[in-house]
């Protein structure tokens, strides 16, 4: 499927719920199975269904540890990132968040060529409901609340470039040369945030 880019309205509108028939239905389950394979295709850690144009409150999440390969372990450890299994959210709300926020490079598939800080909630816990419409609490921390944030967004109409930190913004090739391999600590005080 083809991911829609920055512009495209249905990445500013709210996405509809879906209700108990809805998620049972094989329209549902298709559509599932293709925003599995165009987020792995990509590659990218989460999609929501308005990046591909669909206004439904579908997100599939899916953190390979192969994309981790090429990260030192102090960078996945200042992440607190680790794999996260393929799984669905559907209807999803953040009940709770701490106070605590990080602050870490981010990218998007419907923003491709480019990444920014952007300050999120070092802890959220997430209600949703599973591909089989069961409910579920999802607590997370680190990298993987920061996927739920990202993804729970898109279904909310907000992209990250409304929370980043605008000194931050760069394309991929720049941020490959000038920060990627800079702590965040290092990267604030370059760019002057500190």
């Amino acid at each position: 499927m083809k991911i829609v880019h920055v512009g495209e309205p249905v990445l500013r509108q709210k996405a509809q719920p879906l209700a108990a028939a809805e998620i049972s239905s094989n329209s549902t389950r298709k559509l599932i199975e293709r925003m599995r394979e165009t987020m792995r295709d990509a590659p990218g850690v989460g999609l929501a269904a308005p990046q591909i144009g669909v206004s439904l409150q579908i997100a599939v999440i899916e953190d390979l540890a192969e994309y981790h390969k090429d990260a030192s372990r102090e960078k996945l450890a200042e992440r607190e990132r680790k794999a996260v299994p393929f799984h669905v959210i559907i209807n999803p709300k953040i009940r709770k968040t701490s106070p605590q926020k990080v602050e870490f490079y981010e990218g998007c598939l419907s923003l491709p060529g480019f990444s920014a800080m952007v300050p999120r909630a070092h802890h959220v816990s997430v209600e949703c409901l599973d591909e089989h419409g069961k409910p579920k609490v999802i607590e997370a921390s680190g990298w993987y609340a920061r996927i739920l944030q990202h993804e729970i967004d898109h279904l909310l109409g907000t992209l990250y470039i409304d929370r980043m930190n605008s000194r931050s913004f760069s394309s991929l090739d720049n941020f490959s040369r000038h920060w990627k391999d800079k702590s965040i600590k290092e990267a604030r005080a370059a760019l002057r945030l500190i």
